[in-house]
């Protein structure tokens, strides 16, 4: 039985209250100290997908999302997997960081190598050419709280175990001709960990984008040419995103030389 069928009467239930601090208790997969992994429904894999964008885990607001269009699909008399597609859909990547993910990509030339005018397509008009994840499917919480990347996902038990399966399993349903967007270190060094394990090749993983969130404002302006170098604040290396910014298009145009997609 997959986890969205386990959680499926709980989902179809209008009785039954999604909310919770962080997710109603009823949705917990597993705890290990001070860490919490609960079911949302993020299971959904287009393995029609040529790019893979991959975050580090679904937040609360995102896992809130996907919960509730589930519930809505299945009041609506939509079957398992339209349920799951849409609930992953609507949810994944959803608020302010969008925006900011899709100019870097486009800034980065990624819309050239898929034949669009704008990364925003995969969040509307091309959403076939796109899978949507995160290193660590399920939503996870440290102490009530969002996790960031903090303890490592590759030192902590129930963590690994979602990178070791979960995501393993998606590597391997997307195929060899997928790329993948890891959104941040932490992300790149557990897509890393799937290179060495075979299931990735290295030209597959275009690794270096800013994180998107809001949080991260001045390294996302310089990464986009909008902000000069001299108006850099200390906190924000102006070398380690030029860099990154070179490798990538760099990398953007030997994918399409080699005509990848």
């Amino acid at each position: 039985m997959s986890h969205f069928e386990q959680f499926s009467h709980l989902l179809a239930d209008a009785a039954f209250t999604l909310n919770g601090n962080p997710l109603a208790r009823d949705l917990l997969l597993s705890s290990e100290g001070a860490l919490e992994t609960f079911y949302a429904p993020f299971d959904h894999i287009n393995t029609q997908a040529r790019v893979t964008i991959c975050g580090i885990t679904p937040g609360l607001q995102q896992a809130m999302n996907a919960l509730n269009e589930a519930r809505k699909q299945l009041a609506a008399g939509a079957s398992v997997e339209e349920a799951k597609r849409c609930a992953k859909e609507t949810a994944s990547f959803s608020g302010p960081m969008r925006s900011n993910l899709i100019a870097m990509l486009d800034h980065i030339g990624l819309n050239t190598l898929l034949h669009i005018d704008s990364c925003e397509r995969l969040f509307s008009t091309h959403r076939h050419l796109v899978h949507y994840t995160s290193a660590l499917r399920y939503p996870v919480f440290v102490n009530g709280a969002n996790y960031s990347g903090s303890p490592s996902m590759l030192s902590c038990a129930s963590l690994r175990h979602q990178v070791d399966n979960h995501l393993a399993a998606e590597v391997k349903a997307l195929g060899e001709n997928c790329i993948y967007v890891p959104l941040g270190p932490k992300v790149a060094e557990v897509l890393l960990r799937l290179q060495t394990q075979g299931l990735l090749k290295p030209e597959q993983i275009l690794a270096g984008l800013p994180h998107p969130s809001g949080a991260n404002a001045e390294r996302i302006s310089y990464f986009l040419g909008n902000k000069a170098r001299e108006q850099l604040s200390p906190k924000t290396n102006a070398a380690t995103l030029d860099a990154a910014r070179e490798k990538l298009t760099s990398q953007i145009a030997f994918l399409a030389k080699q005509g990848y997609l």
